[in-house]
């Protein structure tokens, strides 16, 4: 069966509903299901938190890489009715990022082209580039996963030259001082 319905047009009862019967729908979406939670203009504030808690009893797993799928959606699901500070925001970031970082080691993925991260989205609606999807690394990846712990290859590589420098210019000076001897 199919839903043949947006998720964000759906009301409480419809929402419950389907998520209790998810497996009997081919096109069931639990990316769209989350980001329709943030979307729904039918549905109050304490409807979509009941329905973000319902979700959670069914979908736990996949929330939780959801963090690294769309880090976006995942923030703005858990931060539904909350006053956030700038402290509070900098703060869930930092923790979405270590998570990432952890699910990352615990699942062993080696890459990081999946999710957001695989699709060009630079944030101008009339750039032609828009989902198009990219090499990791290439000239129109907009964001990459970074973290603290990732070895900066540029720095690397300018340290290796300075090091050859330094080595030429030591070269250089010992046969000035033995020429003037």
């Amino acid at each position: 069966m199919k839903i043949s319905q947006p998720f964000n047009k759906l009301t409480l009862k419809e929402y419950l509903f389907y998520i209790e019967n998810h497996k009997k729908y081919t096109d069931f979406n639990t990316l769209g299901l989350y980001r329709s939670i943030i979307e729904n203009k039918k549905l109050t504030l304490g409807e979509k938190i009941e329905v973000r808690e319902f979700a959670h009893t069914y979908f736990v797993k996949f929330f939780e890489f959801l963090q690294l799928k769309d880090p976006g959606t995942y923030f703005d699901v858990i931060t539904l009715g909350q006053e956030l500070t700038k402290a509070d925001e900098s703060q869930i970031w930092e923790d979405i990022k270590t998570s990432q970082q952890k699910i990352l080691t615990q699942k062993r993925i080696k890459h990081r082209s999946f999710g957001i991260y695989s699709k060009h989205d630079c944030g101008r609606d009339d750039c032609p580039l828009n989902g198009l999807m990219i090499k990791k690394g290439s000239f129109f990846s907009y964001s990459n996963m970074w973290f603290h712990s990732d070895k900066n290859d540029y720095s690397a590589k300018y340290k290796s030259i300075q090091r050859k420098a330094d080595r030429k210019n030591a070269k250089q000076i010992i046969r000035k001082e033995l020429d003037v001897q």
